[in-house]
This record gives structure tokens, sequence and C-alpha cells, in this order.
């Protein structure tokens, strides 16, 4: 039996059933002992669907990730389930990859299931050009859309994000400051955050009246979890391009991880002869000696905030379009700022 059957059974719409279900006093006396009736008669038990109809809402949060298996946005799927949990919610998880026709039907099947909003976790899913955020546009005409780490301006759109410009060219500033002239920027990704971090790191060098070296911009293009392959990066670089560089500022913290087997593998000294700088602040900032400095991005506190949004624009009450959070290097061994 599904909610269908005890309507047309009943001779009420869904709605009515499903006003029933979540004991609503909308519902003459009569009409509901006869949809209680046929519940009891045919054993029928209520999904979160059924319930959801009649109150305008299925309490079931959709989440989009482009993978899952990366640190960062593993983290952040934690601490947005999690805070759901605490507030009444369901979430529903789809991982999309890095191509737009799989984000389009990801986020396609989440609003097939009558979610409340979505929340794209990750700055990937917006792009440089407008027409390519069309498929965001057209889902926030039916539910609030929730951005972690990304800018949008987009009615039913909602930020909240860290300001990684700020972040990058601050961490820059102290490594000028310290007495390093030959800074690598290492990255992996084009992302609205990637753009930034870059602009960031870009701006302090012109700040410092450093000039601008096309080469000391380098992006790795190998998957996040393979180490061995930044470190072999960064020998090419050097062995085979002749790029000097006396430290390094990365994007991801397994980018700086991989920089620290580089200086290990040709017994470069850090910090003394080599510095480096990672982001995000995560575990793997603690697995190399000496540890890695790193730029805390406060994930925790953008999840529990976007989540607070969320509740707020779901409830009605005034909320922020855009929360934006400051970064913050953590120094540990691999600096000497």
């Amino acid at each position: 039996m599904t909610i269908y059957d005890i309507s047309k059974k009943a001779g009420v719409s869904i709605a009515t059933v499903s006003r029933v279900l979540n004991g609503s006093a909308n519902v003459k006396p009569r009409t509901r002992k006869k949809v209680m009736d046929i519940i009891e008669q045919y054993g029928y038990k209520p999904n979160a669907f059924a319930r959801g109809l009649g109150l305008n809402s299925m309490k079931t949060i959709g989440i989009l990730c482009a993978d899952a298996s990366d640190l960062y946005l593993a983290k952040a799927i934690y601490y947005i389930e999690q805070s759901l949990r605490e507030n009444g919610y369901h979430s529903v998880l789809c991982c999309t990859g890095y191509e737009m026709e799989s984000r389009k039907e990801s986020l396609n099947l989440l609003l097939s299931q009558h979610v409340d909003s979505v929340v794209m976790v990750g700055s990937h899913f917006i792009m440089n050009n407008p027409e390519d955020n069309q498929y965001v546009n057209d889902a926030a005409a039916s539910v609030p859309i929730m951005l972690l780490n990304a800018d949008y301006d987009c009615p039913n759109v909602y930020c909240t994000l860290c300001d990684d410009y700020k972040a990058t060219q601050d961490a820059t500033e102290k490594l000028i400051a310290a007495g390093c002239k030959k800074i690598l920027y290492l990255y992996n990704s084009n992302s609205y955050s990637g753009q930034k971090k870059l602009a960031g790191f870009q701006n302090a060098l012109l700040t410092k009246d450093i000039p601008l070296k096309k080469e000391m911009l380098q992006c790795f293009h190998g998957n996040h979890e393979d180490i061995d392959g930044v470190k072999n990066f960064l020998n090419d670089l050097h062995d085979n391009k002749g790029i000097e560089f006396d430290a390094i500022v990365t994007s991801e913290d397994f980018l700086a991880v991989g920089a620290m087997k580089y200086a290990r593998a040709n017994k470069i000294s850090v910090p003394k002869s080599l510095q480096i700088v990672g982001y995000n602040n995560s575990i793997l900032a603690h697995c190399s000696e000496p540890a890695i400095s790193s730029i805390d991005n406060r994930l925790e506190d953008m999840c529990l905030q976007l989540v607070k949004t969320l509740i707020g624009v779901l409830t009605s009450t005034e909320t922020p379009q855009k929360t934006i959070f400051s970064g913050e290097l953590i120094e540990r061994g691999s600096t000497k700022l």
C-alpha cells in the first residue's frame, strides 16, 4: 500500500492523507476516522515522503560533493551531516565527480526526491562561464541552495566561505618578510577557491615589488592521493627545468606533504633551506617531520554556519546571504616566520 492507494480508497487527496498522518488539526473528525480505518485495515506504514507532503517539508537535505575520498570534502560532509542530524534533518549524499553533466544529473536526482534544500560542498560547482551556472539558478528557483566555500550571487543561493585570497596573501607576505626571495606557488585546481588562492599569492608579490614569473606558478595535475607524484613533479622542476626556490606555498596540504618528501629525498633542510606552507590545516599537516605550517580555513566553523543559515532559511528566520570567514596561518616546523 502507498499513500496514493490510501487516498483512492478513502476518496480524499493525498495531501489530506498526509495531514492525517502528521496529526494536523486541519482535518474533519469524520474524514480523519475514514482515513485511519483504511490505514489500520491495510497495516499501512507511512514513509518520509508521505509525511512530508502534508508538512511541505521532507526534513531531508541533499548534499552534493565532487569526490568524497578527498580529505577536505569528506570532513566537510561529516560536519554538515552531523549538524543537520542535530537539527532534526536527514541527508542524502551524491558524489558527482567533476564533469558538468554528472553534476546536473545528480542535482536533478536530489530535486526529484523532494529535498528541502541542496548543499553544494566545495567551490567546483561554480564556474567562470555564467552559462555553466544556469543549472544552479534553475535549482534555486525550487529550493534554497547552500554553497560551501564558493561565492555566487543569485536569489535563494546562500554562501559560506573563507577569504582564501587574503589568507594566501598574508601567508606569502610572511614568507617574504622572513627573507624568502624565490617562492614557488604549487596548486592543483582552477576552481573558484583555487583562483582566489592563486590571486592572493600573486598580489602578495606585487605588493612587495617582487616580479611575477610564470615558471614560479606550477599546477600539479595528478590525483590528490599521489604524494610521490608531487615529489617527482618538484624534482623535475628543479633538476630538468632549472627552477630554483627557497619556499613553497601550496593550495592543499597533500601538496605540502609531497614538498616535504621532495626535501627529504634531496637532503634539503626544512625550514633552514626551504620553507613550506600548506592549506586546510588538515591532519596531513601533522604527518611529517617537521610538522607543516598550514592555513586554517576554519572548515568546522564554516559548516556549522552553513547549517545555521540553512535552518534559518527553512524556518523563515532572517539570515545572511553570505558569510565570510578569515583564514589563519598555523605555524609549525616547516617555516621560520
